[in-house]
């Protein structure tokens, strides 16, 4: 199966809580504010991801999802 990890970035406030249980270290706080003013999370080492979803578990505004995606879609990526 192959998964497709995604962070909304309109919706994220940057809480941070998301940063704070990743057991990779996949995400960090974007330098750039979003339209809410403030600045998301984002995928700074996306190939590190194992989609353990703790992200999504801990995010308090659901701006983060996992989803599996069809084989042949992932071969185009």
């Amino acid at each position: 199966m192959t998964y497709q990890h995604s962070v909304d970035e309109d919706q994220c406030k940057g809480c941070g809580l998301c940063v704070a249980v990743c057991p990779k270290n996949v995400l960090e706080i974007s330098n750039n504010v979003n339209t809410k003013g403030y600045f998301p999370a984002y995928q700074a080492r996306p190939e590190d991801c194992i989609f353990c979803a703790l992200c999504c578990t801990m995010c308090p505004d659901v701006a983060i999802t996992i989803r599996e995606i069809e084989e042949e879609a992932a071969a185009k990526k």
